[in-house]
């Protein structure tokens, strides 16, 4: 499949590990660029907003980077199929708590809050770091073809709450939380699809096709 590096853009707002999800792009033989180019994303066909950090720092480079009303254009508007990983998910919530309360995009009503089972009996550690399967409940388009609790691979502190039926799978560690999300053309999920092996490139692919 030939797609040309300007139809995918994955967005730099500085928050880190975008060189790795662009290589996952690669191993399906995809060019896709990263940018924080207002025309270069207006021009994508589809968006992929990865992440690694605090929540805070997340929603004040894209910010000072102008990157919020494009993407509330591109999104939002123009219903251009978006894909959020880990903090990239986070940031699409009404608020996080990570560093204090901060506003997020709140193309979802949902916050972002710490995992913590302090309460529990069982020795559960934060971060949340490794392999994890993921249960669906219910249906996700970039989920086709994998099988229902695949393991896929984790790095967080905190994770999404939301009231909203658009949670697609949820994970176990310590107590069940949202790991997968699809509201419309917004696909998000709180591991690495580009960490996750076969079934993580198999969600890339599905993203491409979508």
């Amino acid at each position: 499949m030939n797609v040309l590096s300007d139809n995918i853009v994955i967005i730099d707002y500085q928050m880190g590990n975008l060189r790795s999800v662009q290589k996952a792009f690669e191993i399906n033989d995809l060019n896709v660029v990263i940018s924080n180019n207002h025309e270069v994303i207006k021009q994508a066909e589809k968006i992929i907003l990865p992440g690694v950090g605090s929540f805070k720092d997340g929603m004040k480079n894209l910010s000072n980077l102008g990157l919020i009303d494009v993407l509330n254009q591109e999104v939002l508007q123009n219903k251009k199929p978006f894909l959020g990983i880990c903090l990239g998910m986070h940031l699409i919530a009404r608020k996080g708590y990570e560093n204090g309360e901060t506003r997020g995009l709140a193309w979802v009503d949902a916050e972002v809050v710490k995992l913590d089972f302090e309460k529990s009996a069982k020795n559960i550690k934060i971060p949340h770091v490794g392999w994890n399967s993921a249960e669906y409940t219910n249906h996700n388009n970039l989920f086709e073809g994998i099988n229902n609790k695949s393991d896929f691979y984790f790095v967080h502190s905190y994770h999404f709450k939301t009231n909203e039926d658009v949670v697609t799978s949820t994970t176990d560690h310590g107590e069940k939380f949202v790991s997968s999300i699809q509201k419309d053309n917004i696909y998000a999920f709180q591991f690495h699809p580009e960490k996750s092996q076969v079934a993580g490139l198999k969600i890339i692919q599905n993203f491409v096709q979508c």
